[in-house]
């Protein structure tokens, strides 16, 4: 039977069926309603990886539900700094925002564990912990006492270790340097001597230019480029042993979250979760056409060397576990984070690290 016969016999069946038709569209169109929400973004539009993935997660949760909810995506400073985005909506001036969770850590230090643990998982680990090892469920434990839901929405994969005026060889090199760095990064630098600043992204190529600060980290090659820190500082270090798999996410108002029929929710989360996946496929596919770009432009790589690298762990060591002791919801997911990294390097020495390694070795050869 076609399409259009199958319509005709339906339409022939009579006032009962019609009448069922009837009584049942209001229950659907209870069922599915019409809400318009804003979110509220920590970046700007230049950046189109990372505020392209709350444009994505946007476009996902209209397709799936016919257009009947629409989120209109506004970039930092239209409604609220970047920096105040989750104050936005734990007070409900907005639904929603597209953010950092470490920017906020100076509220609870548990907001860090949201983004990135220094010297813990990478990106590939933090998805696993996120949804096969129940840390979106343990992190909305704390979210939700601070008046917002939260997903994973973006991973920008191991980051750089940002752009220096001057090269980075002993300890002593970092003491007095003042540097734009987030989260506990800058709380484990300045045991160093570093002097950490946090600037929002579009505020931190001046601030370089004018030498109010020495350095900056910011993501990769890719949004680096496009802010132009090779301009006023060519030493790029790597890697960014802060963020090994830097998460972005979604905060939404705890009450309207709650209020959203059960559907909407279930699609929130899926539309987050496939934004997530493709902001990650993004920055791989991207960020090494940046990195020749930026070399071919100047950019000096330097890769920070044992000892520093070696006094960093210490110090993240030292500071993690005075953070534990300090605060219960700290130490419940980081030491969840720290028992799922020792077993999930032990398997990526086996698996992930063998195989690039050798593929590596054939890419410098010329063979790949």
């Amino acid at each position: 039977m076609d399409r259009r016969s199958f319509i005709k016999k339906a339409g022939a069946t009579g006032a009962g069926a019609a009448a069922a038709t009837t009584l049942a569209a209001p229950a659907i169109a209870q069922e599915s309603p019409e809400i318009t929400w804003r979110l509220t973004s920590s970046f700007p539009k230049s950046l189109d990886t990372i505020y392209g993935a709350a444009e994505k997660m946007a476009d996902h949760v209209k397709e799936a539900t016919d257009g009947k909810f629409t989120i209109q995506v506004f970039a930092a400073g239209e409604i609220v700094p970047g920096l105040q985005a989750l104050d936005a909506v734990s007070e409900a001036t907005v639904e929603m925002a597209h953010t950092c969770s470490y920017y906020f850590w100076g509220k609870d230090t548990t907001f860090q564990l949201g983004t990135a643990t220094p010297f813990t998982l990478n990106a590939r680990m933090q998805n696993a912990w996120f949804t096969a090892g129940g840390g979106t469920d343990m992190l909305n434990e704390f979210y939700n006492t601070q008046g917002v839901h939260g997903f994973p929405c973006g991973n920008t994969g191991a980051q750089m270790g940002g752009w220096f005026r001057k090269e980075i060889n002993t300890v002593q090199d970092l003491d007095g340097l003042k540097m734009r760095i987030g989260g506990f990064a800058g709380k484990i630098l300045a045991k160093l001597g570093v002097s950490p600043q946090l600037i929002a992204g579009g505020d931190i190529y001046p601030a370089l230019e004018k030498g109010t600060i020495d350095a900056t980290e910011w993501v990769g090659p890719y949004d680096d480029q496009k802010l132009g820190f090779n301009k006023v500082a060519k030493f790029y270090y790597y890697p960014g042993w802060w963020e090994g798999g830097a998460a972005l996410h979604t905060f939404i108002n705890l009450d309207k979250f709650n209020g959203l029929p059960k559907h909407y929710q279930a699609i929130l989360a899926d539309a987050n979760s496939a934004s997530n996946a493709e902001t990650l496929g993004n920055y791989d596919l991207k960020n090494p056409v940046a990195v020749r770009q930026l070399v071919a432009d100047g950019a000096v790589l330097r890769p920070f060397n044992q000892e520093v690298l070696d006094a960093c762990y210490k110090a993240a060591r030292e500071v993690f576990e005075a953070e534990s002791a300090a605060n219960p919801n700290f130490k419940k997911v980081y030491e969840s984070q720290l028992a799922y990294a020792k077993d999930g390097y032990l398997w990526q020495q086996l698996s992930e690290y063998t195989f690039d390694t050798y593929m590596m070795l054939q890419q410098r050869a010329g063979n790949l």
